[in-house]
């Protein structure tokens, strides 16, 4: 492999991580207020699911193509990509806080008030910490959903890791094509090995 391919590909490659990135913290700070929010607004729970969940079915091509023209967050570029990529997100995180949440013991939320916690603090002193290793898988399967999903950005020009795919597809190119899949498969597995980690080392107190 040459040295100029090979800076490319560390160069896609950084890129890439930062868009997941970017995408992967505007999601969480989004998924988890609003699945905390549902556990307490039994009657948004609906529409807050079911728009993430559409959001989940739209054809990847087809989201990135819907928000180009949407003003303010549209374009060709990074943002249009960041946009699509929280949007996929979304799903997987919302979903799982909220189970985590309302999988904790009825027994454990009457003992915690029977000592004088406020609503508030039950949330954080005891949901919150009883639910974390629920919430960190939704995070780890976002994560990983979101480093091959974000290979097709460089569709709409953000760049990534896809840039070698699509251009190894329209040249035919089987070395192009496996320069943007194997770093973006490699990323994919040590983030779900790292997080897999940090969620088993993760303790209920």
């Amino acid at each position: 492999m040459n040295t100029g391919l090979t800076s490319e590909i560390a160069a896609l490659t950084l890129e890439h991580i930062t868009l997941v990135l970017i995408a992967m913290a505007i999601a969480i700070v989004l998924a988890v207020p609003a699945g905390v929010l549902i556990t307490r607004r039994a009657a948004w729970r609906p529409w807050v699911v079911g728009f993430a969940n559409v959001m989940q079915t739209v054809p990847s091509l087809a989201l990135f193509g819907f928000l180009i023209p949407v003003p303010l967050i549209g374009g060709i570029g990074k943002r249009t990509a960041v946009v699509a990529l929280v949007l996929y997100a979304l799903l997987p995180i919302l979903r799982n806080t909220l189970a985590g949440i309302l999988g904790v013991d009825p027994a454990v939320r009457e003992s915690a008030l029977a000592m004088g916690m406020t609503g508030r603090q039950i949330l954080w002193r005891v949901e919150v910490p009883l639910a974390s290793r629920t919430i960190l898988a939704g995070i780890r399967v976002a994560t990983v959903t979101t480093i091959g999903t974000a290979t097709i950005a460089a569709a709409i020009g953000a760049g990534g890791l896809g840039v070698f795919i699509f251009r190894g597809i329209a040249s035919v190119d089987t070395t192009q094509i496996l320069a943007g899949a194997m770093p973006a498969a490699c990323m994919a597995l040590a983030a779900d090995g790292a997080l897999g980690w940090i969620e088993r080392r993760s303790k209920h107190f």
